[in-house]
This record gives C-alpha cells, structure tokens and sequence, in this order.
C-alpha cells in the first residue's frame, strides 16, 4: 500500500509509556497507520474540520490520542468507550494529554521521576513531553465512557468519523457464540453512525466485512493487517 497521509518520519514521541500513558493489556497501534486511515477517512468526509472522531474499542484511547495530536486542525471533539472500566479510566489519562492541564501534569510527573530515579529514559520523556505541549493548539474537548460495543451504544450524537481496531488478539471471546462478531459490531455502529459518518476499520486479515448496511469505499491491505473504509446505504 502507498501511503498518502501518514508521514514517513520518527513517531518515538508517541511510544506507549514514555508520554502517554500504559497499563498492562493496553495495545498500541502503528501511528503513521493510524494517520493514513484518518487521513483516508477524512478523504470522504463531507467536512474537513470540526470533526467529531469516535472510537467503540478504544482500549487505553492510544489511537485516539496519536490522532489528537496529529490533527489538531481538523479534530474538533474526540469520544471512546470501551467494555473494560480500567481502560476507560486509561483513556481518560492519555486523552488529558492533548490539554495544556494534563500535559503539564505529565510533564510534572516526569520532573518527579528524573529526581527520584535520574534514568535518560526520563530525560527522553521530558523531551517527548515538551515537544507534544508545543503541537496543541487547543485544548481538545473529549469524553469516554464504558459501553459494549457489540450492543447499544448511547451517543447523544453523530460522530462525523469512526475508526477502530478490531480487537484481533481477543477472537475466543468475539467468537464464543459462534455468531459474526465484526457483523455484530456493525449493526451497533449503524445505530450511532449518521448518514455522512465514515467507518475505518482496522483488523486481522482473517476477519470478514459482510454486513448489507454498509457500502465499502475503499479496502487495503498492509502485513498482516487490513483496513476497510465504509459508509452506512
């Protein structure tokens, strides 16, 4: 695949625990990735600023908050939820980041950690810190809460785009009844996506998108992975 968004250039600032924020079980996900779907989503939006960006499966909100950082200009509002509650609470963390109130706490957090510990790697943190306060621009309204994505979903509105990566490394419990998860998962996002919302999904290439509400734009594939761009008919 030839990428079109995301930029070919060093993403350390963004790795898991030297800024942001990480507990055990929380997943990452390949930045420039995650920019070149955004960037493809947007591609089909009918906006290009003022978006209101939604993830079901947020985990510890890693993606969410790389995509905040990234896009400042044209995020205006950022939601996840999640089923787990500890990484609810995670994503709230990571999400404080693009606030000029979090990140200074992190950054004060990591002054605390040079003076008691004086690792280079906390050195390296404070740098990363301090370069990710001088990308905001904003300070990014958000909001995450707990909430099954394989049943309702209570928005109280209609997010312009949605990306999220299927949970792959979790297919015993999207499978235990032996139902279509992904299919499941798409009649719930059905229900909260409006009639301009643009879907990215990112997942396994062993997993299927066949579900009949939704047209398909644009399909990649990329290692391992693939990632589907869909809109609701």
């Amino acid at each position: 695949m030839e990428y079109k968004y995301g930029k070919n250039q060093n993403y350390e600032d963004f790795s898991s625990g030297r800024v942001l924020y990480q507990v055990r079980g929380m997943t990452n996900f390949p930045v420039r990735l995650a920019q070149e779907i955004y960037g493809r989503c947007l591609e089909y939006s009918t906006k290009n600023e003022d978006i209101v960006l939604y993830d079901c499966c947020c985990g510890g909100g890693y993606l969410l908050t790389v995509l905040g950082f990234l896009n400042q200009d044209t995020i205006n509002r950022i939601i996840g939820s999640d089923i787990d509650e500890e990484m609810v609470q995670m994503a709230r963390k990571n999400l404080s980041l693009l606030r000029q109130e979090g990140i200074n706490k992190r950054i004060r957090e990591i002054h605390e950690m040079i003076e008691e510990f004086n690792k280079p790697s906390h050195y390296e943190a404070k740098e990363s810190a301090l370069r990710l306060r001088e990308m905001l621009k904003k300070d990014m309204d958000f909001k995450v809460f707990q909430a099954d994505a394989l049943g309702p979903i209570d928005l109280d509105e209609k997010p312009d785009i949605i990306i999220t990566d299927l949970p792959y490394g979790q297919l015993v419990s999207w499978t235990q009844d032996g139902g279509d998860m992904v299919d499941r998962l798409l009649d719930s996002l059905y229900e909260v996506a409006g009639e301009d919302t643009i879907l990215g999904l990112c997942m396994d290439k062993k997993q299927k998108v066949k579900n009949e509400k939704f047209t398909r734009l644009e399909r990649q594939k990329i290692g391992k992975r693939r990632f589907e761009i869909l809109k609701k008919i």
